[in-house]
């Protein structure tokens, strides 16, 4: 047997008057408070559980803008936790401030001080918030239409995850490009731009529309290799967790170690791709060996520089992926259990 209490909307005489406190509604519907009392035989063995609950809930009946508001949050948060170490990578790539992470950090501490780590961070939030948004929704409205139902034969020969992580990719990145470039060109020629609509605008005006999509096609090559294996990875991750430990609901903890694991798992598996599209990309520029294709760049960074050199920046780059697809994950995941429908159980 359980008890508790509670306030309800409709009990009678709230007040001398007769009348009803403002927002007791709302608060009983999206803040209810709950004392449970357990059952002598299961109180030894939960003596570490709360008992005092208090949950918030806002009412967003579209599904489809519930997702996109998650992932919008989540988005903001995890980018801007990790922008620092997105603005150490981006000199590092460059090398704009030094050759290691210590001299970079000092360098931009010595320059720019504490705000310089977070330079370009406000057009990061601008384009990841969307781009995420887009992204996760992509993936689990993709996810959710190829997951097989019980008694269905399978629509596709592959898992329905792998797919739905490479059309979250693709889809996120044709919308959200533009913005990418307009942050990478303020990071690094911060001199030349007095902000996000002023480069946007002279990008505009010297180079043409065109020049907002530069790059996309080699960009498109490393994100859906990236994008299908990360969500995959954590799809799959959270499918064990559960066989094992036989809990359907998963933890912020729980989550954010999966969604970390999980970009570990695709920035290592993909990352030579990365590295082969990067030296394709500067071949060309710099009149050095042109690769004929990515394979044929895979083989001479290979023979030249051995299989290290297929990974040379990996620590670096998994220095930002790793922590962000976590918190992105935990905040998404986190997000949906706050924004849900009139009737909606936690997810």
């Amino acid at each position: 047997m359980g008890m508790g209490f509670g306030v309800s909307p409709n009990s009678p005489n709230p007040r001398n008057d007769g009348t009803k406190p403002p927002f007791s509604d709302l608060f009983v519907k999206y803040l209810p408070f709950r004392v449970i009392e357990l059952p002598e035989g299961e109180a030894a063995s939960t003596k570490k559980k709360k008992k005092l609950e208090l949950k918030l809930k806002i009412k967003i009946p579209n599904p489809s803008l519930r997702r996109l508001i998650s992932g919008g949050i989540a988005g903001a948060i995890s980018r801007t936790c990790v922008a620092p170490l997105e603005t150490i990578r981006t000199h590092l790539m460059v090398g704009s401030s030094g050759n290691s992470t210590t001299e970079v950090f000092h360098n931009i501490l010595q320059n720019d001080g504490w705000k310089g780590l977070f330079r370009g961070n406000l057009i990061n939030v601008i384009r990841v918030a969307p781009s995420k948004a887009i992204e996760l929704f992509a993936f689990d409205t993709v996810n959710k239409t190829l997951s097989l139902k019980p008694g269905e034969v399978s629509k596709i020969p592959i898992p329905p995850s792998l797919v739905a992580g490479a059309c979250a990719g693709v889809s996120s990145t044709l919308v959200t490009y533009p913005l990418e470039l307009v942050k990478t060109r303020l990071t690094i020629e911060k001199n030349m731009y007095d902000g996000i609509l002023d480069a946007f605008l002279k990008i505009l005006q010297r180079e043409g529309p065109a020049e907002l999509y530069r790059g996309l096609a080699p960009s498109l090559i490393g994100v859906i290799p990236y994008a299908a294996t990360n969500y995959f990875a954590y799809d799959t991750l959270r499918k064990v967790y559960r066989k094992i430990f036989k809990e359907e609901k998963i933890g912020n903890i729980e989550t954010l170690l999966i969604g970390s694991l999980a970009g570990a798992i695709s920035s290592s598996a993909t990352f030579p791709l990365e590295v082969a599209r990067k030296h394709m990309q500067v071949g060309a520029l710099h009149g050095r060996q042109v690769y004929k294709n990515v394979i044929h760049a895979l083989s001479s960074i290979l023979e030249q520089e051995g299989i290290q050199g297929l990974y040379k920046g990996l620590g670096p780059s998994c220095m930002k992926l790793v922590p962000a697809a976590g918190i992105s994950f935990m905040c998404y995941e986190a997000c949906k259990r706050i924004l849900v429908d009139e009737d909606e159980d936690e997810a």
